[in-house]
């Protein structure tokens, strides 16, 4: 029976529509600018002429130069004191009233000095900058260095002024005996504070443009190769226009594009899960934690987007959706899904090529990488590779948009792109929080599982010997017959582990863990030696539930067997005259395989359980067990709810000849010592 092209079931479209209806809110509803052009190539479109006045942007360079020049520029605020010049002037008239004839010309000079401004020395830096502010007459203004003095060059003026009306002689004499120097005091007194304040503000606010383009003017001609001055008028064209012009336009039909746009990209993430394993849309627990990584990676996207700056992207460690996603599900589903996980890109920001390119590299990596680099401090190595690929890829993008390398863009963007890999670290243990919210067992966890100093394989290892050795020889089975089929490797290997765990419970009802001589169903009847075997399945379910053990890892133990009978008791029973109608008591308590896994496990189990009867390890001997025993669970029906092909079953019994022809290989038998 052909399956549906499309799975069925309100459950799948449901949390589309809302998602969709959910994210139309947060979708940025501005135009998209239609030119796209790159430095070094020619203007594709007809010649361009400004249809608006807008200004042109400094450039990121222009604008860091012209930061850090302002603050390498400090301009000194003053605050003029006018009680110390009315201080001065007193005390200065009490000393010179002898001296009348010369009290007008000292005074006047002394007012002409305080006017103007005295400060107690001017830094070379003040001197270099040639202004300051003196704040006068509740007024701020800024001087020139020339306008005021210094106590040096302020006795130097009185010195010179008095020489040119008295004599030089008797203004060097005057000047000494009054001991004019000594009323010479600071009357501009430093504000440390406003001085930062007013340089703080300064530096802190610079001018975004540089000019102006106007309506009618040539901005690109046709086929012009566009140059960095050019690229930047393009630049500042763009942005005026998706300020102004892309909001200002038709806002309905720029709601319905983006809208298009939005479900295009949920109606293609769609597809890709289908694409990968459409048996991720029966899991709900799958399919809510892909919906969801869907809907945290588009509104980031989303919000940082209608913030305009596109340096705030780089925070963004896209590459760790890959790592979640690939903490659940098998690589080669990963790829498709993260690539489809980047298109927002493309649609919401304006450098979306760029950061999609990059990003959907530096995921390969992860991917490719964490298989190796995934545990401790190695975590740190997959970080630094992802961290490479980020900022090599990113550094061609600048190499190809910039004629100049010294106008190499923000190094901002390199430091939040290497944040954005240490993100990768940092939040790679949320996948822990994933697991309790949807209920799903990641790869990490499963090892652990895996791990043979856990209290159940150990108890296993103690009461049942013989089981754990079968069970570990099962899971070496498993994953090669895994690995052939592309099942999920470490799933199946930790299911094989845990499949027989309740035979612990009564280790000797088994063969493999009963001592030499002794018969535990000596004595028994078929009914109660096929009760004490089923009941290893149930007494498995209770351990593994007591333990917590993932529900994912109870359904091998229910299904390895699935809904089969002890054949060999069942067979004694009816030979004894037993009734088949009452053949349910002979009857595992399971279900029947589901998934490709569950089939490997209930193949590997029955047939390395078989092959320890044979006598004769021949090609064809294994063959002939190995399409038996498939052979009575397909006619049983034990497969009809699996989803697994007949090519893959037949690749299955290949493995598995293969694999115990290998592990059963005979012996050389070591010839004896001779005797002396």
């Amino acid at each position: 029976m052909e399956k549906d092209i499309f799975p069925k079931g309100w459950k799948v479209y449901l949390p589309l529509i809302v998602i969709f209806v959910i994210m139309l809110f947060f979708f940025p509803n501005v135009g998209k600018f239609k030119y796209h052009y790159q430095i070094g190539r020619p203007w594709a479109y007809e010649t361009l002429i400004s249809p608006i006045d807008f200004p042109i942007l400094k450039t990121e360079r222009e604008l860091m130069d012209e930061r850090e020049e302002r603050y390498s520029s400090v301009i000194p605020y003053f605050r003029y004191d006018e009680k110390i010049s009315k201080e001065v002037g007193e005390r200065l008239s009490k000393a010179i009233d002898t001296l009348s004839a010369d009290a007008d010309l000292v005074l006047s000079l002394f007012d002409d000095v305080y006017d103007y401004g005295v400060v107690s020395s001017l830094s070379a830096q003040e001197i270099e900058n040639g202004m300051v502010f003196v704040h006068k007459d509740r007024r701020a203004a800024e001087v020139p260095v020339e306008n005021i003095f210094d106590i040096a060059h302020a006795g130097e003026y009185i010195r010179k002024q008095l020489a040119a009306g008295m004599g030089e002689e008797r203004a060097d004499s005057l000047y000494a005996a009054m001991g004019l120097s000594d009323y010479l005091v600071p009357n501009l007194i430093f504000d440390q504070a406003t001085t930062d304040m007013i340089h703080k503000e300064a530096a802190g606010y610079i001018s975004p443009t540089k000019g102006i383009i106007y309506t009618g003017q040539l901005i690109v001609s046709k086929g012009e190769i566009v140059t960095s001055e050019i690229a930047q008028l393009l630049d500042s064209y763009r942005a005026e226009y998706l300020s102004d012009m892309g909001i200002a336009g038709n806002t309905i039909l720029i709601a319905v594009g983006n809208g298009l746009l939005l479900l295009l990209s949920l109606l293609a993430f769609f597809a890709a899960i289908l694409f990968v394993d459409r048996t991720i849309f029966g899991d709900s627990r799958k399919y809510f934690f892909l919906l969801t990584l869907y809907v945290i990676s588009t509104l980031i996207i989303e919000l940082l987007g209608a913030v305009g700056n596109t340096s705030y992207m780089h925070l963004i460690p896209f590459p760790l959706f890959a790592l979640y996603m690939l903490a659940f599900f098998k690589r080669n589903y990963v790829f498709p899904l993260y690539t489809v996980l980047l298109l927002p890109l493309l649609v919401v920001t304006a450098e979306g090529t760029e950061l999609f390119f990059i990003n959907l590299l530096a995921g390969i990596v992860a991917i490719i990488s964490y298989s190796r680099f995934n545990r401790g401090w190695l975590q740190f190595v997959n970080a630094f590779f992802i961290f490479m690929t980020l900022s090599l890829s990113y550094t061609a993008f600048v190499f190809l948009q910039n004629e100049d390398l010294g106008q190499y863009r923000d190094y901002r963007d390199i430091f939040y792109l290497g944040l954005a890999s240490l993100f990768c670290v940092a939040g790679y243990p949320l996948i822990f929080l994933f697991e309790r919210v949807f209920m799903l067992v990641s790869n990490s966890r499963l090892l652990e599982l895996a791990d043979t100093n856990n209290k159940l394989l150990r108890l296993m290892a103690e009461k049942a010997p013989g089981t754990f050795q079968h069970v570990l020889q099962v899971m070496n089975i498993s994953d090669a017959c895994a690995r052939a089929i592309g099942a999920n490797v470490q799933l199946v290997r930790t299911g094989a582990l845990y499949h027989d765990i309740g035979k612990t419970v009564n280790p000797q009802c088994f063969v493999e863990n009963a001592a030499p001589g002794v018969n535990y169903h000596e004595g028994l009847t078929p009914e109660e030696s096929a009760r004490d075997i089923i009941k290893h399945v149930d007494d498995g379910v209770a351990l593994a539930k007591k333990s917590k053990i993932p529900q994912i890892i109870i359904d091998f133990i229910l299904s390895h067997h699935g809904t089969t009978k002890t054949e060999y008791f069942y067979n004694m029973y009816l030979r004894g005259g037993g009734d088949p109608s009452q053949a349910g008591l002979f009857q595992y308590h399971g279900f029947k395989p589901k998934t490709k896994e569950q089939v490997i496990l209930m193949f590997a189990d029955t047939v390395e359980a078989a092959s320890r009867s044979l006598k004769d390890y021949s090609q064809q001997s294994v063959t002939e067990l190995v399409d038996r025993v498939i052979g009575m669970k397909m006619d049983d029906g034990q497969l009809e709810d699996a989803e697994i092909s007949l090519k893959e079953v037949s690749v299955l019994k290949s493995v598995l000849v293969e694999y115990l022809m290998q592990i059963n290989h005979a012996r050389i038998a070591y010839p004896k010592r001779p005797q002396k």
